[in-house]
């Protein structure tokens, strides 16, 4: 007994049911009240209307009558409309508590592990995208279909029950007869394979190109290149491809609708010829028969209906919202000791001893048996091939991960030793795919909040003096394209924005800082001139840059060279440039681009006197 309930609240019906109870109690109980009175007031017409048939029979008064069948019938088209509102509303509530359940599963882990498990990809496709029609109506849509599925189904029963006043076989006749056409056609019923390899393939592939075609980055290239046909037609290939799958799995089979067919009408013409004998011999009078035969009909209800469609379309990605509370949390865990605290760190040394990494589902290690030293205070750039762990470093040491083997140590305690936040709120960074708030320039430099001196001095630094004056505003002048009265910036703006948002950590207390590409967007000669505005900003503090362009990285005080996740050398500019090995030739290599005029019209002289 157990067993069978624990497997029924495993249910992913079960759990959508119980998920409207938590979106809004009141909201829930108010659905669920209409959906009675609606599914009892078909079998409260059906009697009413009898009372009202026998009552002109034998000539009794009618206002009575009159007046219950007239309320009952009022109630059913009110309450119809009533419960529409109702539904509509309770849907947009539980979605909007389910996008809160996935917003808290996906930023509360302190690492990002579960947002890049592949094996987490599939529900978490489902659950982002599950309120907007990729796969299933909205969910306020969905509330209505459910609603009416499960009121024809109780209505169908109500009436079922009045007929065990005619007959006590008669009710389970019919209601087996209906109910068998349920069993019959379940492959007709509920799209069951919507977690297949095929189907999670589909449906990403739909969502991308449907991203390609609607979001603005990908406009131009679409354009340029012609892509537009192209995108149109891989998404109507994989949206056909879903629809196929969902045809398959939901398509009426012959076999099953002859033999329901077959069923159900045995089933109503023992009933409704027993019923007709009953008022031909005068055992049954016409008001009787008039009810009962009204709940023949009604028990119809009963039958296969697209509701179990609309519940399956809701059910299975507010499931999948629910199920990745659970999975995200191990997965996007951290190690975690005798939390200490990281008032000052680093204050000797940050070193990695022995670090192995693989990403989750990579396999194959990033990093083995990493060994580097970092001396607190000192700038380090970090170059090397693409996937050759750079970022990866970057990564670690803001402990977005933790390592599988080795350690790293900060000032001689174990990294996984200190409190998360606290050593969050001493390191600052500045990624290549930096976020681009929609909010004021002041909230996008300082979200955590600093006093406007410290936002303008930011700014300042990062060289972004032309942002304030093209703002207007000033720091409350709102940054976001297409937001009423907002200002758009260019991608070398946005840069030296996310640049000052680091600077002012730094002015916060902030000890280390991680740039990875920071200047990507940038030309050579604002390159260079914000590195050496960053360099002085961050004298004292621990800095660490991730760069291909070594007009940047060379006046870093050292210089490491990683490959396949190991450092291959390290040292100073000069130093690296003597003993002519993979720094020397890959420095050479760019500054004889430079040297033959690949660059910029009106830098050839800023870029030679850098690079030689």
């Amino acid at each position: 007994m157990i067993v069978g309930v624990d497997r029924l609240r495993a249910r992913q019906e079960w759990v959508f049911f119980t998920s409207l109870h938590h979106a809004d109690r009141r909201l829930a109980a108010a659905w669920w009240a209409l959906l009675a009175l609606r599914g009892v007031l078909p079998a409260a017409f059906a009697v009413t209307l009898g009372v009202l048939v026998g009552a002109v029979e034998r000539a009794d008064p009618l206002p009575g009558p009159l007046a219950a069948t007239a309320v009952v019938f009022v109630l059913m088209q009110v309450l119809h409309p009533l419960h529409l509102a109702v539904s509509a509303a309770l849907g947009d509530r539980t979605a909007a508590w389910l996008y809160d359940r996935l917003g808290a599963a996906c930023v509360g882990p302190p690492g990002i592990g579960h947002l890049e498990d592949p094996q987490l990809a599939a529900d978490l496709t489902v659950a982002r995208e599950f309120d907007a029609a990729m796969t299933a109506p909205p969910l306020f849509m969905s509330m209505d279909f459910i609603a009416d599925g499960l009121v024809g189904m109780l209505s169908g029963l109500a009436a079922a029950c009045i007929l065990f006043g005619f007959a006590w076989w008669a009710p389970p006749v019919l209601v087996a007869g209906w109910l068998a056409t349920h069993w019959m056609m379940r492959e007709s019923g509920v799209w069951r394979d919507r977690n297949t390899d095929e189907v999670r393939s589909a449906q990403r592939e739909a969502e991308y190109a449907y991203r390609l075609a609607v979001d603005p980055p990908a406009a131009k290239e679409l354009r340029l290149f012609g892509l537009q046909d192209w995108v149109l037609e891989r998404f109507g290939r994989s949206r056909h491809t879903l629809h196929r799958l969902q045809y398959e799995a939901t398509r009426l089979r012959e076999r099953p609708v002859l033999l329901s067919l077959a069923v159900t009408l045995a089933a109503n013409l023992a009933v409704l010829l027993v019923l007709g004998e009953s008022v031909v011999d005068g055992r049954t009078g016409l008001g009787a028969a008039a009810t009962y035969a009204l709940a023949a009909v009604g028990a119809s209800a009963i039958a296969f209906g697209g509701f179990n469609w609309a519940l399956d379309g809701a059910a299975a990605p507010v499931a999948a919202v629910l199920r990745l509370e659970a999975a995200m949390a191990p997965v996007g865990a951290l190690q975690r000791g005798d939390v200490e605290p990281a008032a000052s760190a680093p204050a000797r040394e940050i070193r990695f001893r022995d670090v192995t990494f693989a990403y989750p589902a990579g396999g194959v290690p990033v990093l083995e048996h990493f060994d580097l030293t970092i001396p607190a205070g000192t700038s380090l750039a970090i170059v090397g091939q693409n996937g050759a762990g750079k970022t990866t470093l970057a990564k670690l040491l803001c402990r977005l991960y933790d390592p599988q083997a080795g350690t790293i140590e900060i000032d001689g305690t174990d990294l996984r030793q200190l409190d998360v936040d606290a050593w969050r709120a001493r390191v600052t960074t500045v990624f290549q795919d930096f976020v681009r708030y929609e909010a004021s320039l002041g909230e996008n430099v300082a979200p955590n909040g600093a006093s406007a001196a410290a936002i303008e001095e930011a700014l300042e630094r990062a060289g972004a003096d032309d942002v304030v004056d093209r703002t207007g505003g000033g720091l409350d002048t709102i940054l976001a394209k297409g937001y009423p009265g907002g200002t758009e910036l260019s991608g070398g703006q946005w840069q030296r924005v996310a640049l000052a948002r680091a600077l002012c950590a730094v002015g916060e207390g902030a000890g280390l800082v991680l740039l990875d590409e920071p200047t990507a967007q940038l030309d050579v000669r604002g390159e260079a001139e914000i590195f050496a505005r960053l360099l002085t900003a961050t004298r004292g503090r621990t800095t660490i840059l991730i760069s291909h362009r070594f007009s940047t990285v060379r006046h870093a005080d050292r210089i490491c060279v990683l490959e396949h996740g190991r450092v291959v050398e390290l040292g100073t500019h000069d130093e690296l440039l003597a003993r002519g090995g993979r720094y020397a030739t890959m420095f050479r290599l760019q500054a004889q681009r430079f040297a033959v005029g690949e660059v910029e019209e009106g830098e050839e002289e800023t870029v030679f006197d850098v690079l030689t």
